[in-house]
Parts: structure tokens; sequence; C-alpha cells
């Protein structure tokens, strides 16, 4: 079985250089000298869940964005960021409280895993051995489970320097945890820095075989929520995707884009063909990156506040799902009803199912290797737009 690609050892400069992607984004506003504040993270008690303390904090950047990540989950709670005319706004979908967290989330912000997306029936097969995992999506296992990485507490630390404020989240998730073989690991650093670029390093390793398969589940809406997210204009770099069945687990089958509804390889409104997509978009694409180290695999700009966020990553797939399944019945942040379609994710991972489908890129993970994995997301508002 070929074996996890670990190699990233330039991820840390390419954190610094990732400004230098995509030539039309210099259009967007700079950074003024004059603006610069300093930077700070601060930490506030959220409450508590299973008899341990959770603690919310804020980081804010040079230029005044704001993040806000809880280590309930490891998630992002908010992010402020200027629109057009510098009005800020809330980004991200979520709860105020932690008791709204734990009452009903659909993954708000949360990191997933032990391995995000589906696995079909909860089955595979590995070295031999049988393993059946935590069944809890019709017949299915999503997102590690009834109790995966987005329903615990992580430790936290916070993590600065003169370029950024962030923090180090790490959890231990145990042998046969969900089912799950092998003690695995895991650390997630966020990085908040001066460009307005939050990006985010998921790293593990185990002492057994496992699949691993780790991401982060933050629902978009750039116009903070006011309306749906249809009229977002969408870009995706994927010249496929990985084709699926009634359970959204993969046929094994990667159908070219070019023609159809799920042709992003130019800005479409989100709107525009989501009726030709039975259910609405809830689809891994097949990134053109090849796995080539850190590139854009995404572009969301909302033509009504004017904001942009970009998406970077070393992954090999993009999970875009339209927030089919908001339903009115979650009230977030300020009381807002967040109804059918009114926040988006792009969920940079591993194709679903692939311990099940073989010519998927591999995501067992084996003793003495090292998951790793980099998303960077940079908010801008173009000036030429």
């Amino acid at each position: 079985m070929k074996r996890l690609i670990i190699a990233y050892p330039a991820v840390l400069l390419m954190l610094t250089l990732v400004s230098c992607h995509m030539n039309n984004s210099s259009a967007a506003h700079p950074v003024r000298p004059d603006s610069i504040k300093r930077h700070a993270i601060m930490k506030t008690n959220f409450g508590t869940f299973d008899q341990k303390e959770v603690f919310l904090y804020t980081l804010t950047n040079g230029s005044g964005m704001t993040v806000k990540i809880t280590n309930y989950g490891a998630i992002i709670t908010s992010i402020l960021v200027p629109g057009r005319d510098d009005k800020m706004g809330d980004v991200v979908l979520g709860y105020d409280s932690l008791k709204d967290y734990l009452a009903s989330s659909p993954y708000f912000g949360a990191i997933v895993g032990r391995y995000a997306n589906r696995i079909a029936k909860g089955r595979f097969i590995l070295g031999g051995t049988k393993y059946q995992l935590a069944v809890n999506n019709g017949n299915n296992s999503l997102h590690g489970g009834i109790k995966g990485f987005d329903k615990v507490v992580w430790d936290a630390r916070k993590i600065s320097d003169s370029g950024f404020v962030g923090l180090e989240m790490t959890y231990q998730s145990k042998d046969g945890e969900e089912g799950y073989p092998g003690n695995l690991e895991v650390k997630v650093t966020y990085r908040l820095n001066d460009k307005n670029e939050l990006s985010m390093v998921m790293e593990a390793t185990t002492d057994k075989p496992t699949p691993v398969n780790i991401a982060n589940h933050t629902y978009f809406n750039l116009g903070g929520a006011e309306t749906d997210i249809l009229a977002h204009e969408l870009t995706i770099d994927a010249g496929r995707f990985t084709e699926v069945n009634g359970e959204l687990i993969p046929t094994g089958k990667l159908p070219e884009v070019h023609g159809t509804a799920m042709d992003f390889t130019k800005p479409h409104a989100i709107g525009e063909r989501i009726d030709k997509v039975p259910g609405g978009y809830d689809h891994n694409f097949v990134l053109n990156n090849s796995r080539g180290g850190l590139a854009m695999a995404a572009r969301l700009y909302d033509p009504r506040s004017g904001r942009q966020v970009e998406v970077f990553t070393t992954q090999p797939g993009l999970q875009f799902y339209s927030g089919n399944f908001l339903d009115g019945t979650n009230h977030g942040k300020g009381g807002k009803i967040y109804r059918q379609h009114y926040g988006l994710c792009m969920e940079t991972q591993h194709f679903p199912d692939s311990p099940n489908q073989p010519s998927f890129p591999n995501t067992i993970l084996y003793p003495g290797e090292k998951f790793t994995e980099t998303t960077i997301f940079r908010f801008s508002v173009p000036a030429s737009r």
C-alpha cells in the first residue's frame, strides 16, 4: 500500500511567501504602515466540559483583523475582517456560548477527525484486520464518529512572534477511540499574521497504522450572514470531482467538471447552477495541485460586501458544501437564524472513504511517519472588483 506523503520541510517558509501566489491578489488593499498596531491574544473563560476548563482566545493582528478560537473542538468561533469602506464583519457561522455548541452544532468552525468526511458503513480493513467505527450518519461514519475531535477539549498554548500571533492545540486520540486503531498524537497550530492570513498546520503521529484525515469545518458567509451565500462567486482549481452515490459515498469514479454544474475553474455564483445538483453541493473536488506543495485551491468573493477569501493548501482535495442541511433551527451569534445556504464550507482534506478506495491518495499513517498538512485562508478586499 502506498504510504502517506509527509515531506513538507519548507512549510514555515511557505507561510511567509504565500503572498507571492496569484498575481491578481496584489490588487487587494495593502496594509498601510501607518495602520499597523501591536498584535495581541486575549484568553477568557468559556465554560467547562468533561470537568475541563474551556477558554476562548481572541487573536488580533496588526491591521485589526480578529479571530476567536476555543479549545473545545479547536473551533474557530469568529473571524472579523474589513469589507468595502473598511466596514468590519464576522464572516463565519457559530454561536455566542459554549452551551450552544454543546447542545447542537453542525461542526461550525471545528477541527474534525480522526477521519474527516465519510467512511462507508464505518468499516475498513487494514493489515488484514477488520475495523468497525462508530456510525453516526445513516449507515456511515462521518467526521470521526459520535465523539470526534470537534467534541473534545484540546490543550492550548499561546504562541507569538514579530509577525504573527497564534495558538498551538494538542490532543491525544487513544487507541480504540470511536473504533480507530492506535494512539494518535495530534497538533493543530493556528497563526494569524499581519497580512490577514489565518494559517493552520495539522500534524499527527501514531503508534499503530491508522487512517488519518484532519480538516477544518468552518462555515463562511462573507456578507456576515445577513442573507444566503448563493450570490457569492466561487473559483476552485480542480478539473475533476469524486462522484458519490445517494449516501454521499464515493463510487470511485472521478468525472471531469468541464461542461457541468461542478465546473468552478472560472468564477461562478453558487446559486447559478445549484438546482442542477441534487441536494446541493456536497462534493470533494480533486485539486490540480497534485501534491506539489502549498498552492491556491479556491477563491470566494462576495459582491455585496467586497470581501474575498483565498484558500491555499497542501491537501489533495477540497470538499465544497453549500450548507444544504441548515434549516433555520440553528440560532447563531447575535440571535441570527441560519437558514439553508446561509453558510458554505471549503474543507481542505483527503478524499472521502479513502481507506476503502485503493485508487485514491493514501490516508494510512504508520508508526515512524508524520502526518503534516497546511491550509491558509487569506482575506482581502480586491480593489479591482
